[in-house]
């Protein structure tokens, strides 16, 4: 299967937390890096869930939320720090690239205004911001 969302990170289920209707998904993806999702107990089940479960994360470019700020407190349980790799500039939108520890790339998509207004240039240290809500988990069938 291909898939059109540009960030997969591939890890092992650290930890899930049972709330009424959600569960917290705790994925590592090594080097110290950890992906937060909040996906229905539903999800849990039918992707049999659980700490030692190989598993991937998938985040849609769109909804990566950038910031020049290692220490911005937010509501956001995703707190990816890297350097800006690349900047792919466009009329209206541009494409970065960020480096994240062990060799991984997250790429954001955002408006060409915010380039400017945060100085994302190449070299740069840039911190991802991903609501738990906007990351999907798969599995092998």
């Amino acid at each position: 299967m291909k898939i059109s969302a540009r960030n997969q990170f591939t890890g092992v289920v650290k930890t899930v937390h049972k709330g009424a209707v959600n569960s917290d998904v705790i994925l590592d993806i090594g080097d110290g890096l950890e992906i937060f999702a909040n996906i229905t107990n539903e999800a849990v089940a039918d992707l049999r869930l659980a700490a030692g479960r190989q598993a991937m994360a998938l985040i849609k470019s769109s909804f990566v939320i950038l910031t020049p700020d290692r220490n911005l407190r937010t509501s956001a349980r995703n707190h990816l720090a890297g350097v800006v790799a690349e900047v792919i500039h466009g009329s209206v939108n541009s494409e970065v690239k960020l480096q994240l520890p062990g060799n991984r790339m997250l790429t954001a998509i955002v408006t060409v205004d915010a380039i400017k207004e945060l100085a994302l240039v190449k070299g740069s240290p840039c911190t991802a911001l991903i609501k738990a809500s906007h990351v999907l988990i798969a599995v092998d069938a």
